[in-house]
């Protein structure tokens, strides 16, 4: 539920709310906003008599939040949230790509990329450090050493860099070094692994499951909130159906339900949905058109030899011819690629 308070409920009003909601039994999460508070309070509504909390001083009136998610809901916070990654605002006006290899192969591989997305407009670099793949047999990353080799360039070229996490061990180790942690789609309801992610406080690209509901998707994301860490982007990345013709099937209609039902920014990854470097342009003008607050995008300096999905890899030519066609789409639909 939501409780609002008045227009000028002080700070006292609104603590003495909170540690009442607590007392309770409920998580407290207070939004402040420019003219009024709310508080998402998260419990069992049986434990609670209206009248406990309506008669406190500077409590306005209750709202029930009707989905099942309520932290991410637009009931509890109708204005967008906007995520920064490194100084770089994800969500609002802006369109924003993410660009990079799929996995750090070397220093050299990654910088080329990292220098040719930059050219090309993109303001977050992109780049596996952890690739556990289907086959134990596949290259499985760097690891650490990939780590350290993406803070190397991002303060190189000067772009900030989203990493995949894998494993609860990995946290720490991945937050010291990335501004941003992605949760793959493979790990969407890792539940212990969301909660540890989101308790490090960085900014969480959450990628959707391969075969999860939109609403499951929303709900992963509420355990991110429910960590105390709203800083969550989420991703549409293809989800597994019967069609064959791409390695999954992207769906551009949850961009649309996603940015009607929740507040948090949501971009598409049109390389792993296609898996074929040739489908990639035509779904990112797509996925702004149908409302993507950005697009994470897969480009290798040569993909021919990459050792991790090199057929759905971007040269960094195709790329910039990309970038040039992405920005009259965003102009027919109000907003800018920045």
């Amino acid at each position: 539920m939501i409780i609002v308070m008045k227009e000028k409920a002080t700070r006292e009003q609104i603590d003495a709310v909170c540690k009442r909601l607590v007392e309770l039994g409920f998580k407290t999460h207070p939004i402040f906003g420019q003219e009024k508070t709310v508080i998402g309070a998260i419990g069992d509504k049986k434990a609670l008599s209206s009248e406990a909390i309506i008669n406190l001083q500077g409590v306005e009136k209750i709202v029930p939040i009707m989905k099942p998610y309520k932290l991410v809901s637009k009931e509890l916070k109708d204005t967008p949230t906007i995520v920064r990654v490194g100084g770089v605002p994800v969500g609002g006006h802006g369109v924003v790509v993410m660009a990079g290899p799929c996995a750090v192969e070397n220093e050299e591989q990654l910088l080329i990329a990292a220098k040719a997305v930059k050219a090309a407009g993109a303001k977050i670099l992109r780049g596996g450090a952890f690739k556990p793949r289907t086959s134990p047999y596949s290259f499985q990353g760097l690891e650490e050493e990939g780590l350290k080799l993406l803070a190397r360039v991002r303060d190189e070229v000067g772009l900030p860099f989203v990493t995949e996490v894998v494993d609860t061990r990995e946290v720490s180790t991945v937050a010291d070094y990335a501004d941003a942690i992605q949760i793959g789609a493979r790990n969407m309801q890792n539940f212990c692994l969301l909660k540890e992610a989101g308790a490090t406080g960085k900014p969480i690209l959450l990628k959707r499951g391969l075969s999860a509901t939109v609403e499951e998707w929303l709900m992963a994301a509420e355990y991110i909130l429910d960590s105390g860490n709203s800083n969550v982007i989420l991703c549409e990345r293809g989800i597994r159906t019967f069609e064959t013709a791409s390695r999954f099937t992207l769906d551009l209609s949850a961009v649309a339900i996603v940015r009607e039902n929740t507040h948090l920014p949501v971009i598409v990854d049109p390389s792993h949905a296609t898996g074929n470097w040739r489908l990639v342009s035509p779904l990112a003008k797509a996925a702004i058109a149908a409302g993507a607050d950005g697009l994470i995008i897969e480009v290798h300096p040569d993909p021919v030899r990459a050792l991790c999905d090199g057929p759905q890899s971007l040269h960094p030519e195709t790329f910039e011819y990309l970038m040039t066609d992405l920005d009259p789409v965003a102009t027919a639909v109000g907003r800018t690629l920045t």
